[in-house]
């Protein structure tokens, strides 16, 4: 899937700028940064007070407070952290496929994602779900000046063969150090989806779901015989394309994407259906904002 392509437009970037992440509830990180943080620090926004204790910063003490009630207090502050932000890339076999490709939609949805969080100051580290022991993985940037490091890792991921998206999430939640949102882009065509879900729920990550299939998956035009063959090494299979067949195949697919939402709303994931025939800043503008990812 290499190309020389430039992943995103700058005009597209520019509007990128002025987003954010929206998070559902606060999250310590590691240095100070622009997120809000359930931590206490040394911010201009006041949070508590809390009883002077000795080797305490008398600087932070409420003299007003220690006037009326005769006890000394201190004031703290809401600490602004940086946030983690994690992009999970499937890149197996399937989702090198259709028009347009699976895989390039899915690593631009990850660079404007990324490039937001960048924006804001906060860290990202991406990891793109490879076939065999370990995934290919990003160290992780932060500040714009990242932004390019990023945009050269997505721009040369390749397809791997067959993935086990369950062993992949498994090994990712072995190896993250800080909770934080995460973006799972893939086509959930493995067996396993759920068990792969519920290991990425298994800590208090915020999971953003683009279960990513393109136009002739959702819609597929076909009429006649054919012999499907499964790009990640499963059985061919015979087919008689006719209406009745193209029908119910619509049906089952509306199917499954209801299951997966409502085992998605179960944990806490947002769940976003994507069709790769919308164009990707169409996508990122629109959908990200009306649901709520971005702001």
């Amino acid at each position: 899937m290499t190309t020389t392509e430039p992943l995103l437009e700058s005009s597209f970037l520019r509007k990128l700028d002025r987003l954010m992440i929206l998070t559902r509830r606060a999250m310590a990180g590691e240095i100070q940064g622009e997120r809000r943080s359930p931590r206490r620090g040394s911010s201009v926004e006041f949070a508590d007070f809390r009883p002077y204790t000795p080797g305490d910063d008398i600087r932070q003490i409420d003299w007003n407070l220690y006037a009326r009630m005769e006890r000394v207090f201190l004031k703290l502050f809401v600490a602004e952290e940086e946030l983690t932000v994690h992009l999970l890339v499937d890149t197996s076999a399937s989702m090198d496929w259709g028009t347009p490709n699976k895989l390039r939609y899915a690593t631009k949805l990850a660079a404007a994602f990324g490039y937001i969080a960048l924006s804001n100051l906060d860290r990202v580290s991406v990891s793109a779900f490879a076939a065999g022991a370990t995934p290919v993985q990003m160290p992780s940037v932060r500040g714009k000046r990242g932004a390019i490091g990023l945009f050269t890792f997505l721009q040369r991921l390749g397809v791997s063969g067959g993935g086990n998206l369950t062993e992949s999430c498994r090994r990712y939640m072995q190896t993250a150090r800080n909770p934080g949102p995460l973006l799972l882009c893939s086509d959930l065509l493995d067996a396993n989806w759920q068990e792969a879900l519920k290991t990425l729920s298994s800590r208090p990550f915020e999971i953003t779901l683009m279960h990513t299939l393109a136009p002739q998956e959702l819609s597929p035009e076909l009429d006649g015989d054919f012999r499907l063959i499964d790009v990640e090494g499963g059985p061919a299979v015979e087919i008689s394309a006719d209406l009745d067949l193209l029908r119910r195949y619509r049906e089952q697919l509306a199917a499954w994407q209801d299951e997966i939402e409502s085992f998605c709303s179960g944990r806490g994931i947002v769940y976003l259906p994507v069709d790769t025939g919308v164009p990707v800043e169409e996508f990122v503008l629109g959908r990200l904002r009306k649901r709520g990812v971005l702001r």
